[in-house]
C-alpha cells in the first residue's frame, strides 16, 4: 500500500490509534490525515497482524460511532466534553 508522502510513522501511529478508539469517526480521521475510510483499512491491513486486522473490521463493521452519518446528529464533534476540564486541571500544569 502507498501511503501520502505527508504521512510519518508519528502520524501512522495516530492513525491507527484513532481507528481502533470506538467514538472517533472515519469522517474525523480524514478531516485530520486526509486518509478516506477505504484508505485507512488498507493501511490497517498493511501495518496491523493478520488476527489483529480481522479482529478489528469486525469491531468497527457497522459501528454507529464509526461511521457519522450512521450516528446520532449532535454527535458531530472532535472532542469529548470532558476536555475543556480536563485541560484547565491544576495538575496537568505540573
Amino acid at each position: 500500500m502507498k501511503l501520502p508522502e505527508h504521512i510519518n510513522h508519528s502520524e501512522i501511529d495516530r492513525i491507527i490509534e484513532m481507528a481502533w478508539e470506538d467514538r472517533t469517526p472515519f469522517q474525523a480521521i480524514e478531516f485530520q490525515f486526509g486518509l478516506a475510510e477505504q484508505a485507512v483499512i488498507e493501511l490497517m491491513r498493511g501495518q496491523l497482524k493478520p488476527a489483529s486486522f480481522r479482529l478489528w473490521r469486525r469491531r468497527v463493521q457497522g459501528r454507529k460511532t464509526k461511521h457519522a452519518q450512521l450516528g446520532h446528529p449532535e454527535a458531530n464533534r472532535f472532542k469529548s466534553n470532558l476536555q475543556r476540564t480536563i485541560t484547565h486541571n491544576r495538575i496537568s500544569k505540573r
